[in-house]
């Protein structure tokens, strides 16, 4: 009888369709999964949107990955789900890992001037979102930001912005890029640092994690 393999459900960053995780290629031991997004109903809050999300995986004892913003709803489903293994990547832990930047723009409300109908017309999300200085990674990441909805972008950005979370999930696992620009990492705690790896390693380093992941879930 074969063996049953191990389900792996990723859930890509803002914006972003599941083709972030075209160059993922685990072990035949493995069965990767993609959730792509869903769009928000009027007035959901983010931990009813979870609750929700959360349904799309099928199986117990599953392995649960987000990028970016996706590292957040995945520790959000997480309250839901019974888990193998929670691992955020490009991502954080909680509000306290947030940079100066995004601190500032939710305490002052300017991310509600954040024009999210020009998103997907141009290279703007991460320019407009994070800074000038993500301008590299806004050109990684343009064929694959394909989820430009009015609706779900600007409550995406305001859920970001409104997480509340001060302490991290348990038992977490943070992947994070040594050169990440979104998210420095000088705010980010117990994490596995990727040398020379960026906001869009999963794109850029696919190697490492093909390499890494399943002696992670496996530990």
């Amino acid at each position: 009888m074969p063996k049953e393999k191990i389900p792996v459900y990723c859930v890509p960053g803002l914006a972003a369709d599941v083709s972030i995780f075209e160059f993922i290629k685990l072990p035949e031991e493995f069965e990767l999964y993609t959730i792509p997004w869903k769009m928000p109903l009027k007035e959901e809050s983010l931990t009813e949107y979870a609750a929700r999300f959360s349904k799309e995986v099928k199986h117990t004892n599953a392995v649960l990955i987000g990028v970016s913003f996706g590292g957040i709803m995945v520790q959000e489903m997480s309250t839901f789900l019974n888990l193998r293994k929670l691992i955020v990547i490009s991502s954080v832990k909680s509000r306290l890992e947030y940079p100066l930047r995004l601190q500032i723009m939710k305490k002052t409300k300017a991310y509600k001037l954040i024009p999210t109908t020009l998103i997907g017309k141009m290279k703007y999300l991460e320019q407009v979102v994070y800074g000038d200085v993500a301008k590299k990674i806004a050109q990684a990441y343009q064929k694959y930001l394909t989820v430009t909805n009015k609706e779900y972008l600007d409550w995406s950005i305001e859920k970001i912005l409104e997480w509340k979370q001060e302490e991290a999930s348990k038992n977490v696992i943070h992947i994070h890029g040594e050169l990440d620009q979104v998210f420095p990492l000088k705010n980010i705690k117990n994490c596995i640092v990727v040398p020379k790896a960026n906001h869009a390693m999963i794109l850029r380093r696919s190697r490492w994690f093909n390499e890494n992941l399943p002696k992670l879930i496996l530990d």
